[in-house]
């Protein structure tokens, strides 16, 4: 497939590759929404540091020079509202997103995936996958929302977050 743009606009949003110098926004928005992320995201548990913000950085741009993945910030206005990845899988993609709890509600994430799942099948990915913790009903709304059907369940990494079960949701969407 393709590299997809840097930079996506839709409505009141931009998505946008991360930059080394987003590290400081990155760290503040990570640690300033605590356990909203940290119960369910496993890198988010246990503080989130500029060093942490530095490595994740560092992670993403080698991601996208090799095809990995394709990791955005997501901001509304100048402000960082979370964060949306596509990263590549064998003849599709999977989608990974997370959000400040201060920008919940508002519908972002369900409008970021419809432009990032639009853009993987146009690059000619055969299916998009979501999967989330069976626990955490407001990220499994997302792919409901978007069409998804549940496709399996799989055991989740034995080192996750503390309101995790365990057992992941995978959902898939086939190329139409």
């Amino acid at each position: 497939m393709e590299t997809p743009a840097e930079a996506l606009t839709r409505d009141e949003f931009s998505l946008a590759r991360w930059r080394f110098e987003d590290s400081s926004a990155l760290a503040a928005a990570v640690s300033g929404s605590g356990a909203h992320l940290a119960d369910w995201l496993p890198w988010a548990a246990g503080g989130y540091t500029a060093d942490s913000a530095a490595a994740y950085l560092r992670l993403t741009h080698g991601n996208w020079e090799t095809g990995r993945a394709y990791e955005y910030a997501l901001r509304v206005g100048t402000e960082l509202a979370g964060g949306i990845g596509v990263f590549t899988r064998d003849a599709g993609v999977e989608l990974g997103y997370w959000l400040v709890r201060a920008f919940t509600g508002r519908g972002l994430i369900t409008r970021a995936a419809e432009s990032l799942i639009a853009d993987a099948f146009r690059r000619g990915a055969g299916y998009v996958e979501i999967k989330h913790d069976e626990l955490n009903a407001r990220s499994g709304a997302i792919p409901a929302r978007l069409g998804f059907s549940p496709a399996r369940k799989e055991t989740a990494d034995p080192d996750r977050a503390p309101a995790c079960s365990g057992t992941a949701v995978v959902w898939r969407l086939e190329r139409p």
